[in-house]
């Protein structure tokens, strides 16, 4: 990082704390800061904010998969191509509470809910309304993912009791159009202004490793904390392969401590954001995943399966977070 870049950072440091948009120099610097000195600051901004030595423990389950029309080009679920997976219709809303239940029962406390649509059906929603409703019942936060969404099936998400919404902006705008076809980045941003109209709490990040560049990174933090509001949770997600998606044909997983460096920079930006490691901590080991919640991580998805890739079990998280003397709904 050059003298000029450094005293950048060093000049809006003071206002890091506080929700205002954000620029490009000032992000570059404060990724390119030191190791210690950017962790240092994260852990900071993180203990001001969150308690942390305590992670967010929640579980994700497809409610509808495969078979999604959408071209997204690390997708397992887009009709495109042919990745060996068999599109199913909507779960029973008996079978997504039961699977509420077991979750809950092994820890976790937020319970979420993908269907691989581009825009749910007024019909498929009044499904979703009722498990969303059932869920909550059960004493779980909420979230669900079902695509875009309009302003009245917001409204009806929200009269449903629903936390949480996930959309996320997958990249930055500049990378979304290599990966993505039929529909553009507004369309996300739209949806988003649609949930937070309707009362709903934001979930929104992006996935790395895709053949994207560290610019293109930090172009989807500046994305994320320059929206009106700061999502309530940020996940990251590290790209899983995929078999016949052309994301196969870019994918570079990313150096362990540039993605440490990077839920660090998301956590001085989104300072009361819940940052979650999601999809890809299989190839993460327990030293990479300690380090990223000293950044400021501070959620995990638990659970075998996350939609159709594979997740650490519970009993190698509940063993980590035991072995850092971190509580979760483990405890």
């Amino acid at each position: 990082m050059d003298a000029g870049a450094g005293a950048q950072w060093e000049k809006a440091g003071a206002l890091a704390l506080l929700r205002r948009d954000w620029n490009r120099p000032e992000v570059n610097a404060l990724y390119g800061l030191p190791f210690a000195d950017v962790m240092l600051e994260a852990q900071s901004v993180h203990r001001e904010n969150f308690d942390p030595n305590h992670v967010e423990t929640a579980s994700l389950l497809s409610i509808k998969t495969g078979g999604c029309p959408e071209d997204c080009g690390y997708c397992s679920q887009s009709a495109h191509y042919d990745t060996g997976l068999k599109a199913t219709p909507l779960m029973d809303r008996a079978d997504v509470v039961a699977t509420a239940q077991r979750a809950k029962d092994a820890g976790a406390t937020r319970f979420c809910m993908a269907a691989a649509w581009r825009s749910p059906k007024d019909r498929d929603l009044d499904q979703v309304c009722d498990m969303v409703s059932a869920v909550k019942s059960l004493g779980m936060e909420t979230c669900v993912t079902l695509g875009m969404l309009k302003p009245e099936q917001a409204a009806r998400l929200a009269d449903a009791g629903l936390d949480f919404y996930n959309h996320n902006v997958d990249t930055s705008p500049d990378f979304y159009g290599k990966i993505i076809t039929t529909r553009i980045l507004q369309d996300r941003i739209n949806t988003l202004a649609h949930v937070r109209d309707a009362g709903i709490k934001v979930c929104c990040g992006g996935i790395i490793g895709m053949g994207e560049g560290v610019e293109d990174r930090l172009a989807m933090l500046v994305l994320l904390a320059n929206l009106p509001s700061h999502p309530e949770s940020v996940p990251i997600n590290l790209w899983n392969e995929v078999k016949a998606v052309p994301v196969n044909d870019t994918a570079d997983r990313p150096d362990p401590i540039a993605l440490v460096r990077l839920v660090a920079t998301a956590r001085i930006m989104m300072p009361k954001s819940v940052v979650r490691l999601s999809a890809g901590r299989r190839h993460m080991s327990d030293e990479l995943q300690a380090l990223c919640f000293l950044a400021g991580a501070n959620s995990i998805f638990i659970g075998d399966v996350l939609l159709t890739t594979a997740n650490p079990g519970a009993e190698r998280d509940a063993n980590l977070l035991a072995r850092l003397g971190m509580t979760s709904g483990f405890d």
